[in-house]
């Protein structure tokens, strides 16, 4: 079965599908809370959400039985040692090994659990930077919105936040890096500073880990050195500004964003939706509508387009106006899976 979760600012939607060409929709669940981040482990199968409550605040909720019921811990699952308040999770990254899980914040830290993601302890080494006290807020806040695991290393780990940059471990977070050598800041008096990037999303492909792809506040940019460098793939591109960029699961090549006219506008290039595939590594890129439509005044929001990891590869995606949509080939043709959500945040998917 193919599950696709959809969090909402006011609530969490499942769809399942046993072919990827019809969908059934069940929801509100989670109903009132916004969530941000979801991540599902078909291993289990187990999903788990990042809520926040406008009355209780934020925690990490856990189904078992694919959303039927819910599990809370008795105590908050994420929570700062002595300074420092929790706003928001803003990510929940699954890794190798089931009882490992991390979650990225706001305000801008990294918190690993190690029993399955029902207690997290502070990544006191990123918390402890010397550059935290110089990151600043991008209009979403100042937040770790990105937490990418190694697939072979544990001890590896690159995260990305607005404002600040992408940061990498290699010692399993007791010492961090920045690493956006190459990604501009055109706003700062030093255009390729060490950090203060404002970038919106990065992506690993899971087989060639090397490979990573970025999508910065103006800028597409493409890393196969782990990070270490980035050179950019905006060329081609209607427009350089966006919010998420996705890798396909298979091929390290292909490559998936969704361009936004900049800055004040945020909706796509004419009101045309369409998801831009590249094949090449981002050499080249080609818009991909088949199914999609006009007058798509809205955006797509960083961690609101996703892949499956089934052959064909299937490419999702939700708005802000409460579409979603899925594709089963590729990006080829596309098709509508729900309408008239609350405004989506984040989406994932999986086979179970």
């Amino acid at each position: 079965m193919h599950l696709l979760a959809i969090g909402t600012r006011k609530g969490l939607w499942l769809a399942t599908s046993p072919d990827r060409a019809s969908w059934e929709v069940r929801g509100p669940l989670l109903p009132m809370t916004e969530v941000y981040a979801v991540a599902i482990d078909p291993r289990g199968p187990r999903l788990l959400a990042g809520t926040t409550s406008p009355h209780f605040g934020p925690t990490v909720m856990t189904s078992v039985d694919l959303g039927e019921t819910w599990r809370e811990p008795d105590h908050a699952p994420i929570a700062f040692p002595e300074d420092g308040a929790l706003e928001r999770v803003w990510q929940l990254a699954l890794t190798p090994d089931p009882d490992v899980v991390y979650a990225g914040t706001q305000p801008s830290a990294l918190f690993r659990s190690e029993d399955g993601g029902r207690t997290y302890s502070l990544v006191q080494g990123l918390w402890d930077h010397p550059h935290r006290k110089e990151w600043g807020a991008g209009f979403g806040g100042q937040a770790i919105h990105t937490v990418l695991p190694h697939p072979t290393d544990p001890d590896q780990l690159t995260v990305a936040m607005s404002t600040g940059g992408v940061y990498r471990t290699s010692d399993g977070g007791s010492t961090w890096t920045a690493s956006n050598k190459g990604v501009q800041a055109y706003f700062l008096p030093d255009p390729y500073p060490e950090f203060g990037q404002c970038v919106h999303k990065i992506a690993r492909h899971p087989s060639t880990p090397d490979r990573l792809y970025l999508q910065n506040h103006h800028g597409v940019y493409r890393s196969t050195d782990g990070g270490a460098t980035w050179d950019s793939i905006a060329d081609g591109l209607p427009s350089d500004f966006g919010f998420p960029i996705v890798v396909h699961p298979h091929r390290p090549e292909v490559v998936y964003n969704f361009p936004l006219v900049a800055d004040a506008e945020r909706f796509p290039p004419n009101g045309e939706c369409a998801v831009h595939r590249s094949e090449d590594g981002g050499d080249t890129w080609t818009p991909l509508r088949t199914g999609l439509p006009d007058g798509f005044w809205t955006a797509v929001m960083r961690d609101a387009m996703c892949t499956d990891t089934a052959t064909p590869a299937g490419v999702y995606f939700g708005s802000r106006s409460g579409s979603v949509y899925a594709s089963a080939d590729e990006g080829e043709s596309w098709r509508r899976v729900a309408e008239h959500l609350p405004d989506v945040v984040c989406v994932r998917a999986a086979e179970v």
